[in-house]
């Protein structure tokens, strides 16, 4: 039963919002630049629009949660991208960036997104990239593409950073004021709009002593115009090289302090260079016994290639010649981006006024992998034609003396599997070129009514994302079983293929008849159609009664198209169907401020405010949203705030409508006979694990940390997330600090509580594993499929609405800065987050499972969850030098699987600038160095690449790095 007191407090939080919806009400979507003159966006009181609130207000009372990161903070850290800047705010958990490498060569995650390929996200609150809301001067933005998906988060990296003036992040829910998945919190890029002159940066840096990762930055931009009428334009350039696994001693190995494939952790890959050929139990024709490789390959010993082999060339297969695939990677993606920005404004009169923005922006970028591992056979686990390829015994090159059977065709399999690493195709890489483009135009003004100011704006948005997709190293299955099936049937342009011959063996004119080049395409499209009204009804004590209502219409639409060969299921690497979806949305919304008291003693300021949003969405119906708080100033200097939310997210179009495909997680099997299973020693799981499939006989052998195939697909009849948020907090700021030493003394602190009911996800493949084989649990062993040697062949991951998400912690900020002490000025910032508890829950057949992330790593994907991260800047200006040092600190975590320990971080940045007075201060020079301390990432042994988890830590190496300025 539901408790009483909340049924209370929701019910009053109810009234009070609904009497939003029946008075007028306002808003305009834009908050107001610091550098630009506050008349655009504010009221003859100074009030202005700020993130978290539609109703025009005094900054300093803001009801909610706001971290501005501005330009000067963007120019400290030396970085070329907003994504990883705003990753390194405590309260932020990283999301994607150029530190992942993996364009579909571990499949596709189950939220139909793709990987993302070489775009950025930002993730707020551990609850994921989809669960924050990204605006653009308070309107929305066309989510991004990397053509392997639909994702439902906007690619920060098709944001023009020229066109940044600074960026507003509301750490609290906020779905009543903007909608759909705003439940971690809101990223509001306010955009250039009055600039005067011409401003423009070059930058170039790279890792020191590795001579690698080489990065340009290159912007220009110019503003003019009057008050009437204003112009702002502006270019970017970046480049950034890549950083190879091979330069780094982490990723030397599959696994952090690995120096051989025969160490007993494992983890190097059995599609070996040589090949790998496991027969079936019992075959009369095997040669060598149990799994075996070729004995002389071409390359390895005779030179030249004697395609007729017999029994004698070959011998038992060991983990010496297993696959080190770890060097062939990337540690940082090449990535390519330009495009430009225009903002321009006409003011006619104080009542109408337009604006047009336009962006664009065009990414070249790319991802690489370690040559593809072939694998056919009944236990090779594609899912696809792979599986079922037999090997005829007229296949000149097959020297066992038999068809080698998949066992498809009515008769007993004689094989398993065969696995050979397809050096001579050369390594797997993936080129994205991706194009966004997105237009606003806006109408504006200010009317009185019953003798007090109001305000009303239209918005319309159009956004655009197109990404196309190239791979080179893919084989076409319908092909490659041509080539190794019957002789007879091998005509054409058919040539017989060489599988077992060992490195060398397959030649040009092989490849030419089975490679291809596979070419993808994913896009998405926005429009978005806002109506916003904002004022003031009457006085109350504490000031007028502020109101603001507004209309919004969206629609979105986005589709994936894989290549026809990939579509037909007869690609050698991850499986796709291509996907096309849509929806629309129409919304009201309505907020109320009652100012209730003010200038009382122990009362300086008593506020109430609300909200509400009704959504009518094409794809699962109506939903209603809603929000209350309150503010309490007992003394001038100490803000108090409270605030309840309800917030939402509706399915997006990949998770509504992705077709099946597949994602190779690094996941321990439980029932295996190898090192580290349970098969051998736990009766009960023994029993589960024979009962789900595996041989009673203990043959079935996989080590652990493999890779295992999970099922991906969306799921129409998912119904909206919903979350429920809790924020208290405090702010001072004393009035006898900014009379005497300081001009800026500020100290935050903010506790958060947010559940997440009905979220939509697939049930984790590692719980589906352990409950399967620990408890037996129905649900969870149906999901889990086997082929009959006992190898996991799949994972059900089809997304669900599964369960919950509850997470709590506290933010603190401090911002104090000096007047000039003689010495110069001095600043410093502190931020951090303590994380007290994050936690996930999916049902089971009977009951639920609940796992605590909190302090550990997930791995895999990858995720920290750190009790405590933080950031201090120091920064000192005297003249025309100025100095900043920046620490960053990350708490130690626990790997989840394993129990690995993964130790804090410290990083320190350092930065010098200097502007000469002589050049009027107009020409700046800077340099810096990141990662000073050359600190490494803690190793991680369940983390999916390079041994680390780059969602949380820097890439190995000094980072250092020169800018000339002019204009800032």
């Amino acid at each position: 039963m539901m408790n009483r007191s909340f049924v209370t407090a929701r019910a009053s939080v109810l009234a009070l919002a609904v009497s939003a919806l029946v008075l007028p009400l306002s808003v305009h979507a834009q908050a107001a630049p610091e550098d630009t003159p506050q008349e655009a966006t504010a009221d003859s009181s100074g009030d202005i629009v700020v993130t978290g609130s539609r109703i025009r207000r005094d900054p300093l009372d803001n009801p909610s949660p706001v971290v501005t990161v501005d330009e000067a903070s963007i120019a400290k850290t030396g970085l070329s991208s907003i994504v990883d800047v705003l990753q390194r705010i405590p309260a932020s958990s990283g999301g994607l960036n150029s530190k992942f490498n993996n364009s579909g060569n571990f499949g596709n995650p189950p939220d139909g997104g793709g990987v993302g390929a070489g775009s950025a996200a930002i993730d707020l609150r551990y609850l994921g990239a989809k669960r924050t809301l990204v605006l653009v001067d308070g309107l929305r933005y066309v989510n991004g593409a990397s053509a392997s998906g639909i994702p439902g988060t906007v690619d920060l990296n098709s944001i023009p950073d020229v066109m940044i003036q600074r960026v507003e992040v509301l750490q609290s829910a906020a779905s009543a004021l903007y909608g759909s998945d705003a439940i971690g919190g809101v990223v509001n890029i306010i955009t250039r709009s009055n600039q005067q002159g011409f401003r423009a940066s070059a930058q170039y840096g790279q890792y020191l002593g590795d001579n690698d990762g080489d990065t340009q930055n290159y912007q220009l931009s110019w503003g003019g115009g009057n008050d009437q009428v204003h112009l702002d334009i502006g270019g970017f350039y970046t480049k950034q090289d890549p950083v190879r696994a091979r330069d780094r001693a982490i990723s030397q190995f599959p696994n952090p302090g690995q120096t051989s494939c025969t160490d007993p952790v494992g983890g190097c890959s059995g599609a070996a260079v040589n090949g790998r050929i496991l027969f079936n139990p019992g075959n009369p024709s095997l040669p060598a016994g149990g799994a075996i490789t070729v004995r002389n390959p071409p390359l390895n010993g005779r030179g030249v290639y004697d395609p007729t082999l017999v029994g004698g060339d070959f011998r038992a297969f060991t983990t010496a010649d297993r696959f080190n695939f770890a060097p062939f990677n990337y540690f940082l993606t090449p990535n390519e981006r330009y495009g430009g920005f225009m903002n321009a404004r006409a003011e006619f009169s104080e009542a109408f006024n337009v604006r047009l923005k336009a962006s664009w922006a065009h990414r070249n970028s790319q991802n690489q992998a370690a040559f593809l591992p072939l694998n056919v056979g009944p236990d090779s686990g594609n899912g696809n034609l792979l599986d079922t390829i037999s090997i005829d015994v007229t296949n000149p090159y097959n020297p066992f003396g038999i068809t080698l059977n998949s066992g498809t065709n009515g008769q007993p399999a004689t094989y398993s599997l065969v696995g050979r690493r397809l050096v001579e195709a050369g390594q797997r890489t993936y080129n994205q070129e991706v194009d966004t483009l997105s237009v606003t135009g806006t109408i504006d003004g200010k009317f009185h009514l019953f003798g007090r100011p109001w305000y009303y704006d239209a918005n319309a948005v159009f956004g655009f994302n197109d990404a196309h997709q190239l791979f080179t190293g893919n084989l076409n299955a319908a092909r490659l079983a041509q080539a190794l099936g019957p002789v007879s049937q091998c005509t054409g342009a058919c040539v017989p293929f060489n599988i077992f011959g060992g490195l060398g063996s397959i030649t040009p004119q092989m490849l030419a008849f089975v490679a291809f080049d596979e070419k993808s395409r994913s896009s998405q499209e926005l429009q978005d159609y806002t109506f916003n009204v904002s004022g003031e009804l009457f006085d109350l004590p504490g000031g007028p009664v502020g109101i603001a209502f507004g209309y919004e219409h969206r629609y979105q639409e986005g589709s994936f198209t894989p290549d026809p060969v990939i579509q037909a299921g007869l690609g050698a690497d991850i499986p796709a169907q291509a996907a096309r979806g849509s929806f629309d949305v129409d919304e009201v919304y309505g907020e109320l401020r009652l100012p209730l008291i003010r200038d009382v003693p122990f009362l300086r300021l008593v506020e109430l405010n609300g909200a509400v949003r009704y959504s009518d969405n094409s794809t699962y119906g109506g939903n209603t949203t809603l929000s209350g708080g309150a503010l309490w100033k007992p003394v001038e200097d100490l803000l108090l705030r409270g605030q309840y939310a309800e917030s939402f997210r509706a399915a997006s179009i990949g998770e509504l409508f992705g077709a099946q495909s597949r994602f190779d997680q690094t996941l321990n099997d439980p029932c295996t006979s190898a090192a580290g299973g349970l098969f051998q020693t736990n009766a009960t799981v023994r029993a589960n694990c024979i009962a789900n499939g595996v041989p009673a006989n203990g043959s079935y052998v996989e080590p652990q940390g493999g890779q295992i195939s999970v099922l991906t697909g969306g799921n129409a009849a998912l119904a909206p997330e919903t979350a429920e948020t809790w924020v208290f907090g405090a702010v001072y700021s004393p009035a006898w600090a900014r009379a005497g030493m300081f001009s800026a003394l500020s100290l935050e602190v903010n506790y958060y509580d947010i559940r997440v009911d009905g979220a939509i996800a697939s049930i984790p493949a590692e719980v589906l594993l352990d409950r399967c084989a620990q408890t037996g649990d129905a649900l969870s062993c149906a999901a889990v499929e086997r082929t009959p040697a006992g190898f996991i062949s799949a994972v059900n991951g089809v997304l669900l609405n599964t369960g919950g998400v509850r997470t709590r912690g506290v933010d603190a900020t401090l911002n104090l800065r000096t007047r000039d002490t003689g010495a110069g000025t001095f600043g410093l910032s502190v931020s951090g987050n303590y994380l007290l508890k994050y936690e996930e829950t999916v049902p089971a057949t009977s009951g639920s499972t609940t796992t605590d992330y909190t302090g550990t790593e997930r791995g895999s994907p990858d995720q920290a969850y750190p009790h405590f991260k933080g950031q201090a800047t120091l920064d000192w200006d005297i003249g025309p030098v100025a100095l900043a040092i920046t620490g960053r600190y990350i708490d130690n975590v626990v790997e989840n699987q394993g129990g690995n320990r993964l130790d804090s971080r410290l990083y320190g940045d350092v930065q010098f600038s200097f502007r000469p007075s002589w050049m009027g201060e107009r020409f700046g020079l800077t340099l810096g160095v990141n990662n000073v301390f050359d600190s490494d990432p803690p190793p991680c042994i369940s983390c999916s690449l390079n041994n680390y988890d780059p969602t949380t830590y820097d890439i190995p190496g000094r980072f250092g790095y020169v800018r000339l300025s002019y204009g800032f």
